[in-house]
Protein backbone atom coordinates (compact mmCIF):
# COMPACT_ATOMS: atom_id res chain seq x y z
CA UNK A 1 0.00 0.00 0.00
CA UNK A 2 1.42 3.48 -0.87
CA UNK A 3 2.81 5.39 2.09
CA UNK A 4 0.33 8.27 1.76
CA UNK A 5 -2.75 6.03 1.99
CA UNK A 6 -4.22 5.33 5.41
CA UNK A 7 -6.63 2.38 5.57
CA UNK A 8 -9.91 2.77 7.41
CA UNK A 9 -12.42 0.21 8.64
CA UNK A 10 -15.05 2.67 9.79
CA UNK A 11 -17.35 2.09 6.79
CA UNK A 12 -18.80 -1.36 6.09
CA UNK A 13 -21.67 -2.34 3.83
CA UNK A 14 -22.65 -5.30 1.63
CA UNK A 15 -21.21 -5.34 -1.85
CA UNK A 16 -23.64 -4.48 -4.68
CA UNK A 17 -24.78 -7.03 -7.25
CA UNK A 18 -22.25 -8.29 -9.80
CA UNK A 19 -23.89 -6.20 -12.54
CA UNK A 20 -23.57 -2.99 -10.52
CA UNK A 21 -20.00 -3.87 -9.60
CA UNK A 22 -19.22 -4.15 -13.29
CA UNK A 23 -20.85 -0.78 -14.00
CA UNK A 24 -18.86 0.79 -11.16
CA UNK A 25 -15.66 -0.65 -12.61
CA UNK A 26 -16.49 0.63 -16.10
CA UNK A 27 -17.36 4.08 -14.78
CA UNK A 28 -14.16 4.29 -12.74
CA UNK A 29 -12.08 3.32 -15.80
CA UNK A 30 -13.73 6.10 -17.81
CA UNK A 31 -13.20 8.58 -14.97
CA UNK A 32 -9.47 7.81 -15.01
CA UNK A 33 -9.32 8.35 -18.77
CA UNK A 34 -11.32 11.60 -18.53
CA UNK A 35 -9.60 12.88 -15.39
CA UNK A 36 -8.01 15.89 -17.14
CA UNK A 37 -11.43 17.30 -18.07
CA UNK A 38 -12.92 16.58 -14.65
CA UNK A 39 -9.96 18.09 -12.83
CA UNK A 40 -10.05 21.25 -14.90
CA UNK A 41 -13.62 21.79 -13.76
CA UNK A 42 -12.70 21.01 -10.15
CA UNK A 43 -9.93 23.60 -10.25
CA UNK A 44 -12.22 26.25 -11.73
CA UNK A 45 -15.02 25.97 -9.19
CA UNK A 46 -13.00 25.17 -6.09
CA UNK A 47 -14.30 27.54 -3.43
CA UNK A 48 -10.80 28.00 -2.04
CA UNK A 49 -9.76 29.88 -5.18
CA UNK A 50 -10.78 33.32 -4.02
CA UNK A 51 -8.59 33.28 -0.91
CA UNK A 52 -5.60 31.05 -1.44
CA UNK A 53 -5.38 30.05 -5.11
CA UNK A 54 -3.44 33.23 -5.89
CA UNK A 55 -0.58 31.67 -3.91
CA UNK A 56 1.07 29.43 -6.53
CA UNK A 57 2.44 26.96 -3.96
CA UNK A 58 -0.95 26.28 -2.38
CA UNK A 59 -2.68 26.43 -5.77
CA UNK A 60 -0.40 23.72 -7.13
CA UNK A 61 -0.94 21.62 -3.99
CA UNK A 62 -4.73 21.93 -4.31
CA UNK A 63 -4.55 20.84 -7.95
CA UNK A 64 -2.51 17.77 -6.95
CA UNK A 65 -4.92 17.01 -4.09
CA UNK A 66 -7.85 17.03 -6.53
CA UNK A 67 -6.00 14.86 -9.02
CA UNK A 68 -4.73 12.32 -6.49
CA UNK A 69 -8.07 12.14 -4.69
CA UNK A 70 -9.92 11.36 -7.90
CA UNK A 71 -7.32 8.80 -8.98
CA UNK A 72 -7.43 7.12 -5.57
CA UNK A 73 -11.23 6.81 -5.54
CA UNK A 74 -11.43 5.60 -9.15
CA UNK A 75 -8.58 3.11 -8.71
CA UNK A 76 -10.21 1.69 -5.60
CA UNK A 77 -13.45 1.13 -7.52
CA UNK A 78 -11.61 -0.59 -10.34
CA UNK A 79 -9.91 -2.97 -7.91
CA UNK A 80 -12.92 -3.53 -5.63
CA UNK A 81 -16.00 -1.81 -7.12
CA UNK A 82 -18.64 -0.63 -4.68
CA UNK A 83 -16.58 -1.41 -1.57
CA UNK A 84 -15.66 1.27 1.04
CA UNK A 85 -12.66 3.35 -0.10
CA UNK A 86 -9.73 3.74 2.30
CA UNK A 87 -8.82 7.11 3.80
CA UNK A 88 -6.52 9.30 1.71
CA UNK A 89 -4.35 11.89 3.44
CA UNK A 90 -1.47 12.92 1.20
CA UNK A 91 1.70 14.82 2.03
CA UNK A 92 0.35 17.75 -0.01
CA UNK A 93 -2.85 17.82 2.03
CA UNK A 94 -0.86 17.89 5.26
CA UNK A 95 1.48 20.64 4.02
CA UNK A 96 -1.41 22.80 2.83
CA UNK A 97 -3.28 22.19 6.09
CA UNK A 98 -0.33 23.50 8.09
CA UNK A 99 -0.33 26.67 6.02
CA UNK A 100 -4.09 27.12 6.48
CA UNK A 101 -3.66 26.75 10.25
CA UNK A 102 -1.03 29.49 10.20
CA UNK A 103 -3.35 31.75 8.20
CA UNK A 104 -6.46 30.94 10.23
CA UNK A 105 -8.26 29.56 7.16
CA UNK A 106 -8.82 25.92 8.16
CA UNK A 107 -12.48 25.97 7.05
CA UNK A 108 -11.28 26.21 3.45
CA UNK A 109 -10.06 22.61 3.53
CA UNK A 110 -13.60 21.38 4.17
CA UNK A 111 -15.29 23.83 1.80
CA UNK A 112 -12.91 22.75 -0.96
CA UNK A 113 -13.76 19.08 -0.39
CA UNK A 114 -17.52 19.75 -0.53
CA UNK A 115 -17.32 21.75 -3.74
CA UNK A 116 -15.22 18.97 -5.28
CA UNK A 117 -17.84 16.41 -4.18
CA UNK A 118 -20.59 18.39 -5.92
CA UNK A 119 -18.72 18.52 -9.24
CA UNK A 120 -17.63 14.87 -9.02
CA UNK A 121 -21.21 13.76 -8.38
CA UNK A 122 -22.56 15.81 -11.29
CA UNK A 123 -20.02 14.33 -13.68
CA UNK A 124 -20.65 10.81 -12.36
CA UNK A 125 -24.42 11.10 -12.84
CA UNK A 126 -23.90 12.19 -16.45
CA UNK A 127 -21.64 9.17 -16.93
CA UNK A 128 -24.21 6.83 -15.37
CA UNK A 129 -26.73 7.41 -18.15
CA UNK A 130 -24.17 6.41 -20.75
CA UNK A 131 -23.55 3.08 -19.00
CA UNK A 132 -27.11 1.79 -18.66
CA UNK A 133 -30.67 2.79 -19.51
CA UNK A 134 -32.30 0.22 -17.25
CA UNK A 135 -34.25 2.09 -14.49
CA UNK A 136 -33.56 -0.50 -11.78
CA UNK A 137 -29.85 -0.65 -12.62
CA UNK A 138 -29.64 3.14 -12.64
CA UNK A 139 -31.32 3.39 -9.25
CA UNK A 140 -28.97 0.87 -7.63
CA UNK A 141 -25.92 2.21 -9.43
CA UNK A 142 -26.55 5.81 -8.33
CA UNK A 143 -27.37 4.72 -4.79
CA UNK A 144 -24.12 2.77 -4.46
CA UNK A 145 -22.16 5.59 -6.11
CA UNK A 146 -23.61 8.28 -3.86
CA UNK A 147 -22.79 6.25 -0.77
CA UNK A 148 -19.25 5.55 -1.97
CA UNK A 149 -18.39 9.15 -2.91
CA UNK A 150 -19.92 10.66 0.24
CA UNK A 151 -18.32 8.11 2.56
CA UNK A 152 -14.93 8.51 0.91
CA UNK A 153 -14.95 12.29 1.30
CA UNK A 154 -16.31 12.02 4.85
CA UNK A 155 -13.49 9.63 5.70
CA UNK A 156 -10.88 11.98 4.24
CA UNK A 157 -12.34 15.00 6.01
CA UNK A 158 -12.40 13.14 9.32
CA UNK A 159 -8.70 12.40 8.89
CA UNK A 160 -8.07 16.01 7.87
CA UNK A 161 -10.00 17.24 10.92
CA UNK A 162 -7.86 15.14 13.25
CA UNK A 163 -4.71 16.40 11.58
CA UNK A 164 -5.83 20.04 11.74
CA UNK A 165 -6.68 19.79 15.42
CA UNK A 166 -3.24 18.38 16.18
CA UNK A 167 -1.53 21.08 14.11
CA UNK A 168 -3.57 23.86 15.68
CA UNK A 169 -2.75 22.63 19.18
CA UNK A 170 0.94 22.39 18.31
CA UNK A 171 0.85 25.88 16.85
CA UNK A 172 -0.85 27.33 19.93
CA UNK A 173 1.62 25.58 22.24
CA UNK A 174 4.37 27.45 20.45
CA UNK A 175 5.90 24.53 18.53
CA UNK A 176 6.15 26.82 15.49
CA UNK A 177 6.90 29.99 17.46
CA UNK A 178 10.25 30.51 15.79
CA UNK A 179 11.66 32.94 13.30
CA UNK A 180 8.57 32.74 11.11
CA UNK A 181 6.29 33.85 13.94
CA UNK A 182 8.47 36.86 14.76
CA UNK A 183 8.79 37.75 11.07
CA UNK A 184 5.02 37.41 10.65
CA UNK A 185 4.47 39.85 13.51
CA UNK A 186 6.82 42.35 11.87
CA UNK A 187 5.20 41.98 8.44
CA UNK A 188 1.72 42.36 9.92
CA UNK A 189 2.76 45.65 11.53
CA UNK A 190 3.01 44.58 15.16
CA UNK A 191 5.07 47.08 17.15
CA UNK A 192 8.39 45.40 17.92
CA UNK A 193 11.67 47.04 18.90
CA UNK A 194 14.16 46.88 16.04
CA UNK A 195 17.08 46.12 18.33
CA UNK A 196 15.29 43.24 20.08
CA UNK A 197 13.97 41.85 16.79
CA UNK A 198 17.45 42.01 15.25
CA UNK A 199 18.90 40.13 18.21
CA UNK A 200 16.29 37.36 18.04
CA UNK A 201 16.58 37.01 14.27
CA UNK A 202 20.36 37.26 14.13
CA UNK A 203 19.94 39.78 11.32
CA UNK A 204 20.26 43.56 11.52
CA UNK A 205 17.10 45.43 10.64
CA UNK A 206 18.93 48.78 10.65
CA UNK A 207 20.05 48.48 7.02
CA UNK A 208 18.57 48.61 3.51
CA UNK A 209 17.05 45.30 2.42
CA UNK A 210 16.57 43.05 -0.55
CA UNK A 211 13.68 40.66 0.12
CA UNK A 212 12.85 37.49 -1.78
CA UNK A 213 10.29 34.71 -1.87
CA UNK A 214 11.73 31.41 -3.11
CA UNK A 215 9.44 28.49 -3.86
CA UNK A 216 8.71 25.39 -5.87
CA UNK A 217 5.35 24.11 -7.09
CA UNK A 218 6.52 20.50 -7.33
CA UNK A 219 5.29 17.92 -4.83
CA UNK A 220 8.68 16.56 -3.74
CA UNK A 221 11.05 19.52 -3.73
CA UNK A 222 14.44 19.09 -2.09
CA UNK A 223 14.82 21.81 0.54
CA UNK A 224 18.48 22.00 -0.43
CA UNK A 225 17.52 23.46 -3.82
CA UNK A 226 15.64 26.33 -2.17
CA UNK A 227 18.58 26.95 0.16
CA UNK A 228 20.95 27.00 -2.82
CA UNK A 229 18.72 29.64 -4.39
CA UNK A 230 18.97 31.74 -1.21
CA UNK A 231 22.77 31.45 -1.32
CA UNK A 232 22.72 32.49 -4.98
CA UNK A 233 20.75 35.61 -4.02
CA UNK A 234 23.35 36.43 -1.36
CA UNK A 235 26.22 36.10 -3.82
CA UNK A 236 24.49 38.23 -6.46
CA UNK A 237 23.78 40.91 -3.84
CA UNK A 238 27.50 40.79 -2.91
CA UNK A 239 26.86 40.10 0.77
CA UNK A 240 26.86 37.24 3.27
CA UNK A 241 24.35 39.03 5.50
CA UNK A 242 21.37 36.72 4.98
CA UNK A 243 18.18 35.84 6.85
CA UNK A 244 16.28 32.72 5.74
CA UNK A 245 12.86 31.81 7.15
CA UNK A 246 11.08 28.56 6.28
CA UNK A 247 7.54 29.66 5.43
CA UNK A 248 6.38 26.12 4.56
CA UNK A 249 7.83 22.95 3.09
CA UNK A 250 8.05 24.49 -0.39
CA UNK A 251 8.67 28.19 0.36
CA UNK A 252 11.47 30.29 1.84
CA UNK A 253 11.28 33.94 2.84
CA UNK A 254 14.68 35.60 2.49
CA UNK A 255 16.21 38.98 3.32
CA UNK A 256 19.71 40.21 2.59
CA UNK A 257 21.73 43.42 2.84
CA UNK A 258 20.55 45.84 0.16
CA UNK A 259 23.36 48.37 -0.13
CA UNK A 260 24.43 47.01 -3.53
CA UNK A 261 22.06 46.26 -6.44
CA UNK A 262 21.46 42.61 -7.28
CA UNK A 263 23.16 41.23 -10.39
CA UNK A 264 19.88 39.98 -11.85
CA UNK A 265 21.41 38.46 -14.98
CA UNK A 266 23.78 36.29 -12.94
CA UNK A 267 20.99 35.40 -10.51
CA UNK A 268 18.74 34.23 -13.37
CA UNK A 269 21.51 32.01 -14.71
CA UNK A 270 22.07 30.45 -11.28
CA UNK A 271 18.39 29.80 -10.61
CA UNK A 272 17.90 28.35 -14.08
CA UNK A 273 20.24 25.53 -13.05
CA UNK A 274 17.99 24.65 -10.07
CA UNK A 275 15.05 22.54 -11.31
CA UNK A 276 11.54 23.93 -10.63
CA UNK A 277 12.78 26.75 -8.37
CA UNK A 278 11.21 30.20 -8.65
CA UNK A 279 12.10 33.51 -7.00
CA UNK A 280 10.63 36.98 -6.72
CA UNK A 281 12.83 39.80 -5.46
CA UNK A 282 12.12 43.30 -4.15
CA UNK A 283 14.38 46.07 -2.92
CA UNK A 284 13.27 48.40 -0.11
CA UNK A 285 14.63 50.95 2.34
CA UNK A 286 16.25 50.35 5.69
CA UNK A 287 14.79 49.49 9.05
CA UNK A 288 11.70 47.54 10.02
CA UNK A 289 9.54 49.32 7.44
CA UNK A 290 11.97 48.47 4.63
CA UNK A 291 12.13 44.87 5.87
CA UNK A 292 8.33 44.71 5.84
CA UNK A 293 7.79 46.54 2.55
CA UNK A 294 10.34 44.46 0.67
CA UNK A 295 8.70 41.23 1.77
CA UNK A 296 5.20 42.40 0.90
CA UNK A 297 6.36 43.51 -2.56
CA UNK A 298 8.09 40.17 -3.21
CA UNK A 299 5.01 38.30 -1.97
CA UNK A 300 2.66 40.40 -4.13
CA UNK A 301 4.85 39.68 -7.17
CA UNK A 302 4.77 35.95 -6.41
CA UNK A 303 0.98 36.04 -6.31
CA UNK A 304 0.84 38.05 -9.53
CA UNK A 305 2.93 35.37 -11.25
CA UNK A 306 0.56 32.76 -9.85
CA UNK A 307 -2.44 34.65 -11.24
CA UNK A 308 -0.78 34.95 -14.65
CA UNK A 309 0.29 31.25 -14.59
CA UNK A 310 3.85 32.10 -15.63
CA UNK A 311 6.79 29.82 -15.08
CA UNK A 312 9.43 32.53 -14.82
CA UNK A 313 12.50 31.64 -12.80
CA UNK A 314 13.50 34.99 -11.26
CA UNK A 315 11.46 38.19 -11.34
CA UNK A 316 12.14 41.56 -9.71
CA UNK A 317 9.09 43.38 -8.37
CA UNK A 318 10.14 46.60 -10.10
CA UNK A 319 9.71 44.98 -13.50
CA UNK A 320 6.11 43.96 -12.75
CA UNK A 321 4.53 47.29 -11.73
CA UNK A 322 3.08 47.97 -15.18
CA UNK A 323 1.93 44.36 -15.56
CA UNK A 324 0.16 44.43 -12.21
CA UNK A 325 -1.83 47.47 -13.30
CA UNK A 326 -2.57 46.29 -16.83
CA UNK A 327 -3.71 42.77 -15.95
CA UNK A 328 -6.47 43.70 -13.52
CA UNK A 329 -9.01 43.00 -16.28
CA UNK A 330 -7.59 40.37 -18.62
CA UNK A 331 -10.43 40.52 -21.16
CA UNK A 332 -9.80 44.23 -21.78
CA UNK A 333 -6.05 43.61 -21.90
CA UNK A 334 -6.50 40.89 -24.51
CA UNK A 335 -8.55 43.25 -26.67
CA UNK A 336 -5.83 45.90 -26.34
CA UNK A 337 -3.12 43.41 -27.35
CA UNK A 338 -5.07 42.19 -30.39
CA UNK A 339 -5.89 45.73 -31.52
CA UNK A 340 -2.30 46.94 -31.02
CA UNK A 341 -0.22 44.02 -32.26
CA UNK A 342 -2.49 42.36 -34.81
CA UNK A 343 -0.82 39.28 -36.30
CA UNK A 344 2.35 39.86 -34.30
CA UNK A 345 0.49 38.76 -31.16
CA UNK A 346 0.41 35.15 -32.44
CA UNK A 347 3.58 35.15 -34.53
CA UNK A 348 6.87 33.48 -33.64
CA UNK A 349 7.91 34.77 -30.24
CA UNK A 350 11.43 35.59 -31.48
CA UNK A 351 9.87 38.44 -33.48
CA UNK A 352 8.11 39.84 -30.41
CA UNK A 353 11.26 39.42 -28.33
CA UNK A 354 13.31 41.32 -30.90
CA UNK A 355 10.87 44.24 -31.07
CA UNK A 356 10.44 44.39 -27.29
CA UNK A 357 14.19 44.49 -26.76
CA UNK A 358 14.62 47.11 -29.51
CA UNK A 359 12.05 49.40 -27.88
CA UNK A 360 13.48 48.78 -24.39
CA UNK A 361 16.93 49.86 -25.62
CA UNK A 362 15.63 53.18 -26.97
CA UNK A 363 15.33 51.90 -30.55
CA UNK A 364 19.10 51.29 -30.68
CA UNK A 365 19.56 48.17 -32.80
CA UNK A 366 23.24 47.72 -31.90
CA UNK A 367 22.61 47.72 -28.15
CA UNK A 368 19.50 45.55 -28.54
CA UNK A 369 21.45 42.96 -30.56
CA UNK A 370 24.24 42.92 -27.97
CA UNK A 371 21.83 42.50 -25.07
CA UNK A 372 19.85 39.81 -26.92
CA UNK A 373 23.06 37.94 -27.86
CA UNK A 374 22.20 37.91 -31.58
CA UNK A 375 23.91 39.31 -34.66
CA UNK A 376 22.77 42.81 -35.57
CA UNK A 377 21.66 41.71 -39.05
CA UNK A 378 19.58 38.92 -37.51
CA UNK A 379 17.91 41.43 -35.22
CA UNK A 380 17.21 43.81 -38.12
CA UNK A 381 15.56 41.03 -40.15
CA UNK A 382 13.35 40.11 -37.20
CA UNK A 383 12.43 43.74 -36.63
CA UNK A 384 11.47 44.17 -40.27
CA UNK A 385 9.26 41.07 -40.14
CA UNK A 386 7.71 42.09 -36.80
CA UNK A 387 6.84 45.59 -38.05
CA UNK A 388 5.23 44.13 -41.17
CA UNK A 389 2.79 42.21 -38.96
CA UNK A 390 1.64 45.29 -37.03
CA UNK A 391 -1.75 46.69 -38.10
CA UNK A 392 -0.36 50.26 -37.97
CA UNK A 393 3.14 51.72 -38.42
CA UNK A 394 5.36 51.36 -35.36
CA UNK A 395 6.23 55.06 -35.38
CA UNK A 396 2.59 55.91 -34.67
CA UNK A 397 2.20 53.68 -31.61
CA UNK A 398 5.56 52.91 -30.00
CA UNK A 399 4.29 53.25 -26.43
CA UNK A 400 1.22 51.08 -27.03
CA UNK A 401 3.26 48.41 -28.80
CA UNK A 402 5.82 48.38 -25.98
CA UNK A 403 3.07 47.99 -23.36
CA UNK A 404 1.34 45.18 -25.29
CA UNK A 405 4.62 43.33 -25.80
CA UNK A 406 5.44 43.67 -22.10
CA UNK A 407 2.15 42.00 -21.15
CA UNK A 408 2.70 39.16 -23.63
CA UNK A 409 6.25 38.75 -22.36
CA UNK A 410 4.78 37.57 -19.04
CA UNK A 411 1.44 36.06 -19.99
CA UNK A 412 2.46 34.17 -23.14
CA UNK A 413 5.74 32.80 -21.83
CA UNK A 414 7.95 34.95 -24.07
CA UNK A 415 10.42 35.31 -21.18
CA UNK A 416 11.51 31.70 -21.58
Amino acid sequence: MPQNLIPSGRHTWPLPSPRIQELMRQGAEIALKEQAVWLQELDQVNVAAGQVMSDPVIAAAVRRINRNGLIHWATANIENPGAPVSRYLSVDMQSSARELVRRGLTDLAFASARSSQSILWQRWMELAFTLTQDPQELQEFLSVSSRSIAASIDENMEGMGEFLRAEREAYLRGTHADRRELVTFIVEGTTIGAQEASRRLGYSLDQPHHAAVIWSEEAQTESGLLEQAAEALSRCADTRNLLVVVANTATLWVWTHGAEPIDMESLRRMIKSLPDVHMTVATAGRGIEGFRRGHLDALATQRLLGRLHTGAGVVHADSMSLIALMTQHMESVQQFITHTLGDLATADRSLRQALRLFLAEGCNATEAAEKGHVHRNTLLRRLERAESLLPRPLAQQRLHVAAALEVLYWTAGDYD
